[in-house]
């Protein structure tokens, strides 16, 4: 039996056989979210994965979250949320990063960042450009402070890169948000988005809830993305 799913945009239902490999909605065109693994098969001719030994040393001690990482590890097939390589489309090389959705919701550990750094250094140090689809509900609770660290080195690390004239590209994917939307998402010379991609720092819930203000205007650019950072006007 075909199983099918429900567009969160146009809210349309759709049969899995309707969508292509890029996993837009025939409808409205919103893309819906996809592993790191499965834009890389239609992404780009070649790849060749960086820093991928590394794994999280847990600094919190938080209670269940070595578990969940393991798991995550074992059904992405990523050691964390993004994967960082050497791309490669026809004769272009390029450093390309991917987060990926899946795994905690794409949120900024340590790994991550350190990761991200990394993929900017290699790049300044062989002068390539950089290629990074975001998509990240933010930092990671269960690292603390140290997740928002990596917001301070990977722009450390970007700023070297753009001091060197080098180019980087920003693909915001569904969704993007909190520090990664504070930080790399938007250093990049050229930001693109994916149609209807959820981009902001914080939802509309998360504001409501610390403004204790149930009126919130959202500004939204359809089809392009919809910014829930938003402006809070009184009415």
């Amino acid at each position: 039996m075909d199983c099918g799913k429900k567009c969160p945009k146009c809210q349309r239902a759709i049969f899995t056989k309707q969508l292509d490999q890029y996993m837009t909605c025939p409808s409205c065109d919103y893309g819906f979210r996809i592993s790191a693994s499965d834009r890389l098969g239609w992404l780009v001719d070649d790849f060749k994965p960086f820093d991928t030994e590394l794994v999280s040393q847990d600094p919190l001690n938080f209670p269940g979250y070595q578990a969940k990482l393991a798991r995550l590890r074992q059904v992405t097939g990523l050691n964390d949320s993004v994967a960082t390589g050497l791309a490669t489309i026809d004769d272009v090389q390029f450093n390309l990063g991917i987060m990926d959705p899946t795994f905690i919701m794409g949120s900024l550990g340590t790994i991550t960042g350190e990761k991200i750094t990394r993929l900017f250094e290699d790049a300044t140090a062989n002068r390539r450009a950089v290629v990074l689809f975001t998509a990240s509900g933010g930092a990671r609770m269960q690292e603390g402070i140290m997740s928002l660290m990596q917001m301070a080195k990977v722009s450390n690390a970007i700023a070297k890169h753009s001091q060197a004239g080098l180019l980087y590209i920003v693909v915001l994917t569904d969704p993007t948000t909190g520090g990664v939307t504070a930080s790399f998402a938007m250093q990049g010379d050229i930001i693109l988005a994916e149609p209807h991609a959820l981009v902001g720092f914080a939802g509309r819930r998360v504001i409501e809830q610390t403004m204790h203000e149930k009126k919130l205007r959202m500004i939204c650019k359809p089809p392009k993305m919809c910014w829930l950072t938003a402006l809070l006007i009184r009415l």
